[in-house]
């Protein structure tokens, strides 16, 4: 149990559509083996689209199970759901588009812990507060917001619970301490980044993606970036200038006042997914004991 006025981070974890089947085993060993995982962390939320749905941003879906057996295991749990619906290239066209709408509908029920919806463009913004007000609403990363005064007229907005900066806020340190507490409470930090920090091209790899989601055509983005080849690994992550670790969210983050953390991972495997669970979550000395019983449920395939 906490302590009373021990402060909590709180991770918002991706797949919630696209590993389903790997928090379908997780949740219930989180909940039954509490002493497996650190005593200041919790569950924030956890974010996900459906495989081809216009909306979708960021990366491309790929989540294929059943809305609502998502949403009766993120209600069972207490854990906030959230859909990624981060496409920048929006038109009025498509805010009709009826899975979309109906993933919303679906998600605006009430019966459990509020649900959100990550965003990036404010015409879909406007139409989701009109149609769903029960929902919460988060400014998406794919905003690319590394202009500091930028992101504090972002967190100034009513219209969000929460803003994801970019990565390379996140060691700003001397202009984060001294936000006021109230939009402290909204900031929620990318944690484990891989993209090269010197990126200039972050916008436009968002922006293909949303055309693919939205099936248009449109040049493909080629990532210049060094070592783009070998794709996401942790361990490269870890070196990034903007990588935030345990360490960090304990002794930095969290005295400080921010308490929100992302982990990316959509289109990552299972397996590295459980990696991050076991990094950010559990205790070094339950590790095995977690790994086990995730790769011991038949269920499974986390490669």
């Amino acid at each position: 149990m906490n302590e009373p006025d021990k402060p909590t981070a709180y991770y918002h974890l991706p797949g919630l559509f696209e590993f389903y089947e790997l928090y379908r085993v997780f949740l219930p060993l989180y909940r039954e083996h509490r002493e497996f995982f650190y005593d200041w962390c919790g569950i924030g939320s956890i974010y996900g689209a459906p495989a081809d749905c216009l909306w979708g941003g960021g990366r491309v879906g790929a989540g294929d199970c059943d809305p609502r057996a998502v949403l009766q295991l993120t209600r069972e749990y207490g854990v906030s759901a959230r859909l990624t619906f981060s496409n920048s290239l929006l038109l009025e066209a498509h805010l009709s588009d009826r899975k979309c709408n109906a993933l919303c509908r679906l998600f605006a029920e009430n019966g459990g812990p509020q649900n959100g919806v990550i965003v990036h463009s404010e015409l879909l913004l406007d139409f989701l507060k009109r149609q769903y007000p029960s929902l919460y609403f988060v400014s998406s990363t794919t905003k690319v917001l590394t202009d500091f005064q930028l992101f504090r007229q972002e967190l100034e907005r009513d219209d969000f619970l929460y803003v994801v900066p970019d990565f390379r806020l996140n060691k700003d340190f001397e202009r984060l301490k001294a936000l006021p507490d109230n939009q402290k409470a909204k900031v929620e930090f990318l944690c484990n980044e891989c993209c090269w920090f010197g990126c200039k091209e972050r916008k436009a790899c968002y922006e293909a993606v949303s055309r693919k989601n939205l099936g248009e055509p449109g040049p493909e983005h080629r990532c210049a970036a060094p070592d783009a080849n070998e794709g996401y690994r942790f361990s490269k992550a870890m070196t990034n200038p903007g990588f935030i670790g345990i360490d960090d969210i304990q002794n930095v983050y969290l005295p400080m006042g921010f308490s929100h953390f992302k982990i990316e991972g959509r289109s990552l495997g299972s397996a590295l997914i459980l990696e991050f669970l076991l990094y950010y979550m559990t205790k070094p000395e339950y590790q095995l004991r977690v790994r086990e019983e995730i790769y011991l449920d038949n269920s499974l395939d986390l490669f």
